[in-house]
């Protein structure tokens, strides 16, 4: 019997991979031991029980981005969470520690190198995170999500995905993913969709009463489902071949039945899009330390996607580049071949050998 530790949490971007890699471990073997550490405040102290699996906690500790009070306060806060995670490490009798970023593997890192454990690195963004950088000094073993991710001993093992996007056979499930959203299985579909919040500069490119483009979209021949977030107040015109919903909590039919994608570029939906082989644009969002941007890059260079700048995404922009696309099957089919040579569905896989030789080497 194995006892697996994995750290991670706070954003989906760490809770879905790390869950991922977790039923991934339970379903080859049921007699091993999956324990889960995370915080209080973060997303995996809802998504990780509900997923059946234990949660261990340790206390949330921010890097220190200037200097306070807080700052002053971090080399003790630290010392604790450290402590906290040898506690658990001894008291479960854990075999194997993998971290996927957050403020949960920073402490877990340096405990198991502490109680001589070995621990494995996984980084889902090509712009690394502070607490992923720290640990690949001393893993046993690094695995990235994107070709390029500046990560010293890394190799690229692709992301670690949900089981019904791995299974997820497009074909098959077109006819009823078209009648899950009321469209026409045999009519090609634009998807847009921007997260569960939405994407203001998407809603307004396409939408209804901003002189969006989704009238172009339909008078092209194609059908467009738009995922236009919980919070949106867009507008929905009720024309055939146009379907608006607030959330989507079945993406994959939503990707079962899209031809082509217009979407935000978070790792997980770069990972998702290109493991399924869908063509794609990808508008990243403007906030942030331009990770998005970067996520998208190893698409966009291989062939299988194109960007366009959040700010340069309006309805004009859509009427002089996506619409042309919609017409043009030849590109579209070569991007989705690109797509097929950029992604991959067997990051749960990758991360679970990466660990198996962890083991090995201890």
């Amino acid at each position: 019997m194995t006892t697996y530790l994995l750290a991670g949490g706070g954003t989906a971007g760490h809770v879905n991979p790390l869950l991922a890699v977790a039923d991934g471990l339970r379903g080859r073997a049921l007699e091993d031991g999956v324990l889960v550490l995370g915080t209080r405040e973060g997303l995996e102290a809802r998504l990780v029980p509900e997923r059946g699996y234990e949660l261990l906690i340790v206390d949330k500790v921010p890097f220190p981005r200037r200097l306070n009070r807080d700052a002053a306060a971090f080399p003790a806060r630290f010392r604790r969470a450290i402590a906290q995670v040898r506690e658990h490490i001894r008291a479960h009798g854990v075999d194997v520690v993998v971290g996927f970023g957050g403020y949960a593997s920073a402490p877990a890192y340096v405990a198991a190198s502490r109680e001589k454990v070995p621990f494995v690195v996984h980084e889902a963004n090509a712009k690394p995170g502070l607490a992923n950088i720290l640990g690949a000094r001393r893993a046993a073993e690094v695995g990235v999500a994107f070709d390029g991710t500046p990560l010293k001993r890394s190799e690229v093992v692709g992301m670690p995905l949900r089981r019904e996007i791995v299974e997820l056979d497009r074909r098959e499930r077109r006819a009823e993913a078209a009648d899950h959203f009321g469209l026409d299985a045999d009519r090609p579909v634009l998807l847009v969709f921007g997260g569960s919040l939405g994407a203001r500069r998407l809603n307004e490119a396409f939408g209804e009463g901003h002189g969006g483009a989704w009238r172009d979209v339909i008078d092209a021949g194609w059908q467009l489902l738009h995922v236009t977030g919980e919070r949106s107040t867009l507008s929905d015109p009720g024309v055939d071949g146009y379907a608006v919903r607030r959330y989507v909590d079945r993406m994959d039919l939503a990707f079962a039945l899209a031809d082509m994608i217009v979407s935000r570029a978070g790792a997980a939906t770069v990972s998702e899009v290109s493991a399924l082989g869908i063509p794609a644009v990808y508008v990243p969002y403007a906030v942030g330390n331009g990770e998005q941007a970067l996520n998208a890059a190893s698409a966009v260079n291989a062939g299988a996607a194109r960007l366009i700048s959040d700010g340069d995404f309006t309805a004009a922009r859509v009427r002089e580049e996506i619409v042309p696309l919609l017409a043009d099957a030849e590109r579209r089919e070569a991007m989705a071949r690109a797509a097929n040579h950029v992604g991959t569905r067997s990051g749960t896989d990758n991360v679970i050998a990466m660990l198996d030789r962890a083991l090995s080497w201890s």
